[in-house]
């Protein structure tokens, strides 16, 4: 296994209106993966209003995402930080998906992105077999961060900014932890 290379790097999460094929995003950052500057930190208007339930997960409130830019307006944006980079995501699945869902909704087809799963590589790195899948475990973020003795206190996981930023601390800890074998 190797480390995560985070040379030309950006670390991507987003926060959505649910997890059902018509959630959209509500939020979105990007971050510097190597330094943790921040790229890219927006709230998003969804066409729809946002369930409770989301709201109990990610504190995003329908008021707090009124006036803010809708998803094509951000997504030029986006488009600019991660060109030509490579895009690390903890379930970059779930966050590819909700890209292409809200994309699509406004009938927009660019799919620029270069991705690499940071919750499947920690997967193998844990090293916790899951019979049924025939595969690694998946450990949530806040798991990896507990796991690897990082502290996080500081964060509110769940908001995107902060998502971001527990990525990269699991990440430069297992880099580090990596680099000493070789």
């Amino acid at each position: 296994m190797k480390p995560i290379s985070l040379e030309n790097a950006v670390i991507l999460d987003t926060e959505t209106t649910g997890l059902d094929s018509n959630a959209e995003i509500v939020e979105i950052s990007v971050i510097e993966a190597a330094t943790g500057n921040v790229l890219l930190d927006t709230l998003v208007t969804p066409v729809q209003l946002i369930p409770a339930e989301a709201i109990a997960i990610h504190g995003i409130t329908n008021r707090q995402v009124s006036g803010s830019p809708i998803f094509p307006k951000v997504f030029k944006q986006l488009l600019e930080i991660v060109k030509g980079r490579n895009v690390l995501i903890y379930n970059a699945a779930y966050d590819m998906r909700l890209i292409s869902q809200s994309m699509k909704r406004y009938g927009i087809d660019v799919f620029p992105f270069n991705t690499q799963c940071v919750m499947e590589w920690y997967a193998e790195f844990y090293d916790e077999w899951n019979d049924y899948h025939d595969n690694y475990k998946w450990q949530s973020l806040t798991n990896a961060a507990r796991q690897q003795g990082i502290d996080i206190s500081d964060l509110k996981a769940h908001r995107a900014l902060a998502d971001c930023e527990i990525t990269r601390r699991v990440v430069m800890a297992v880099n580090q932890q990596l680099e000493a074998q070789l």
